[in-house]
């Protein structure tokens, strides 16, 4: 049976996907994340997820952090399912971490779901007493020029920082 353009075991272990009745978590989640095989691993093509209202709490004060999460990837066989990530990112809401933290622990969840051949992650974090931090990593899978990419791209970073004239 072929269901929109994929056929019905293409998209096993997709289940939160059309769902009427969406349970939000109240913790953190990495279970929730589930992915579906990528129908062009020959092609390398960027994709690219722009989440504008993350949250999670800060581990000293319990105040809430608010930031927009930027993640780009290289798929090699499979994809993240959009509606798993959405999920997925919420049940940071109560979870209390550092930026860098939420945006590392991010990153390596994705990688151990997905075996990407690139991908990075930004944290665009709102001012907190003044300060906006904007963690961010990447990774590259061995062995590949992905994983000079990533070198490059880390070296890189931010050498030409944008000009934030607020948030």
């Amino acid at each position: 049976m072929i269901m929109s353009g994929r056929k019905t075991e293409e998209l096993q272990g997709v289940t939160l996907l059309g769902q009427q009745q969406t349970a939000y978590p109240t913790d953190y989640a990495p279970e929730l994340l589930e992915s579906f095989p990528n129908k062009h691993p020959d092609n390398e093509y960027f994709v690219k997820f722009n989440c504008p209202e993350f949250t999670s709490l800060c581990p000293m004060t319990g105040q809430p952090d608010f930031a927009t999460i930027y993640i780009s990837y290289v798929p090699d066989s499979k994809l993240v399912e959009s509606k798993a990530l959405k999920l997925y990112l919420f049940s940071f809401r109560n979870h209390g971490d550092f930026h860098e933290d939420c945006i590392n622990i991010i990153m390596k969840d994705l990688v151990k779901l997905l075996d990407p051949k690139y991908i990075e992650v930004t944290g665009k974090f709102t001012p907190r007493g003044g300060i906006c931090i904007d963690p961010y990593c990447n990774y590259g899978k061995a062995g590949t020029e992905w994983a000079k990419t990533a070198q490059k791209r880390l070296h890189f970073h931010d050498m030409n920082p944008e000009n934030v004239a607020y948030r």
